[in-house]
């Protein structure tokens, strides 16, 4: 009890915390929805290609003296595009293009932050996370991103849903089904961004994807999933969080390693209760 009492007496005192610690509750609301929707459609490489894409919209905005997180948006929604559209339409070499717009998008981010003034002193946090630094105008950022995410896809929650379980019955009853696995990317890309602060994008999948993981292996569907997953989102985001700075230690880092040994935990349980069905 150390641990926690230590931390949340910290956050009465430190505003820097409580800015933190709220950070770390939007990701894991926005995750807690979009992430079960990319864990049984199984598009952890597309999501992948898009939070890799965005260092490049970060650099430029960089270089231009813009704020990166809206060049990390940006560009974040047209990878999303670009990804959603080659997984769609084009039907050869689809991995290599993806991997291409992955590739790209990291050169030109490296590329412009080599060519900005105080190159990697700011950017790095993007890579790896920089919690500690979220500011009130950074979180309404977010928050409105989360806000966003979460309005979108309840307005099309049924549509979603069919696409991610059985995408051949969505196209006979006549859903776009294209342009729907491009919007649930576009929603991808939103939680690219608010998760880009917290842990950073190099880290960001893990937090996305293994809280939904971990509640699908509990539960049948996906309404279902969304409470659970989000429940172990913030609880696993908060631990960490108390325990990076209770023990100084990289706070996005520390999170992704409460979530890595959750799923561990979670799998093996998972895997006793079905050995003993």
């Amino acid at each position: 009890m150390a641990l926690p009492m230590e931390f949340f007496t910290a956050v009465a005192v430190h505003p820097f915390l409580q800015y933190a610690l709220a950070g770390s509750l939007l990701a894991a609301l926005g995750c807690g929805v979009i992430g079960p929707f990319v864990v049984v459609r199984r598009m952890s490489y597309l999501a992948g290609g898009v939070a890799h894409s965005v260092l490049g919209g970060m650099g430029v905005a960089y270089f231009l003296g813009r704020d990166p997180l809206w060049g990390a948006l940006i560009a974040a929604v047209v990878a999303a595009l670009i990804i959603g559209g080659a997984r769609r339409y084009v039907h050869h070499d689809r991995d290599t293009l993806i991997s291409a717009v992955w590739a790209v998008g990291m050169a030109v981010g490296v590329l412009f932050m080599a060519r900005a003034p105080g190159y990697g002193t700011d950017l790095l946090g993007y890579l790896f996370g920089d919690i500690l630094l979220i500011d009130p105008h950074k979180l309404v950022f977010l928050g409105v991103l989360d806000a966003l995410a979460v309005c979108v896809l309840l307005a099309g929650y049924r549509a979603f849903l069919a696409v991610a379980f059985d995408e051949e019955f969505a196209r006979v009853r006549g859903l776009p089904t294209g342009w729907l696995e491009i919007g649930l990317l576009t929603l991808v890309a939103l939680m690219v961004v608010v998760l880009v602060q917290v842990v950073g994008l190099i880290l960001l999948i893990a937090l996305l994807t293994l809280p939904a993981a971990m509640a699908g292996q509990h539960v049948r569907t996906i309404g279902a999933m969304i409470p659970v997953s989000m429940a172990l989102g913030a609880l696993l985001s908060v631990g960490g969080l108390a325990t990076a700075y209770v023990y100084d230690m990289p706070a996005g880092a520390t999170i992704i390693l409460w979530v890595a040994v959750a799923y561990l935990v979670s799998s093996a349980l998972s895997w006793r209760r079905l050995q003993g069905a």
